[in-house]
């Protein structure tokens, strides 16, 4: 089974790039079939990412029966926030403080556990995509770690894809010692999301905990069913 086969070669490849230091596979799950999540649960994946929320909804309904970590990668917006906080375990894309308070209000509600939440930082300054500003990130870490039923874990990036593998690197390396600069101020970061399916080498190099990894696992996207 093509899935089993390119997991079982994601997992072999991360393990030779961290070199004892644990990094976590997050399978971008999007648009794959609850049956496709499953047959890669059954080779040893089990966190799962995904960015829409309703195909997400159905899909932990449909496996239910299985431990899987569900991780939100997608945009965060105000009416889908209470789903969200009540439905998964981790969020990667903070990037407004208001979000966030609205998460924290909505998971005690809930009762649950602290939700983990990494802030999203927009290195390469591009317009398109969303993420604080590097400078900006301090501030809005203050307001989310003082937020209950949240737990700031990290920072996660989605830089400008480019072939470079030096600019690649240098970004990832930004993001590292911004982690460093806000855990000077006490803040205790452990989580680095950064990394994709064509870069996750020289993420895991600048000190990633966590890679996103999609197309390398399930290929191109399918329609959910």
């Amino acid at each position: 089974m093509a899935v089993t086969e390119n997991l079982r070669q994601i997992q072999k490849r991360v393990l030779q790039l961290a070199q004892g230091r644990p990094v976590t596979i997050l399978a971008v799950s999007k648009g794959q079939s609850a049956t496709v999540i499953r047959d890669a649960w059954a080779a040893g994946q089990k966190a799962f990412g995904e960015s829409y929320l309703q195909e997400a909804l159905e899909k932990q309904v449909q496996l239910h029966d299985l431990a899987l970590e569900w991780h939100f990668i997608g945009p965060l917006q105000s009416n889908k926030t209470r789903a969200i906080a009540q439905h998964f375990h981790w969020v990667h894309g903070v990037t407004r403080l208001k979000i966030a308070g609205r998460l924290s209000e909505a998971r005690q509600e809930a009762g649950l556990p602290p939700l983990n939440v990494c802030l999203q930082v927009n290195l390469s300054g591009e317009s398109s995509k969303a993420g604080v500003a590097p400078e900006d990130a301090a501030a809005l870490a203050a307001g989310v770690a003082g937020l209950p039923g949240l737990r700031l874990r990290g920072l996660m990036t989605l830089p400008e894809p480019t072939p470079d593998t030096a600019l690649q690197r240098q970004r990832f390396a930004a993001l590292r010692e911004l982690q460093s600069a806000l855990n000077e101020r006490g803040y205790g970061l452990d989580t680095l999301s950064m990394g994709m399916s064509q870069d996750f080498a020289s993420a895991i190099a600048e000190g990633s905990t966590i890679v996103r990894v999609g197309t390398a696992i399930f290929g191109e996207r399918q329609k959910t069913s």
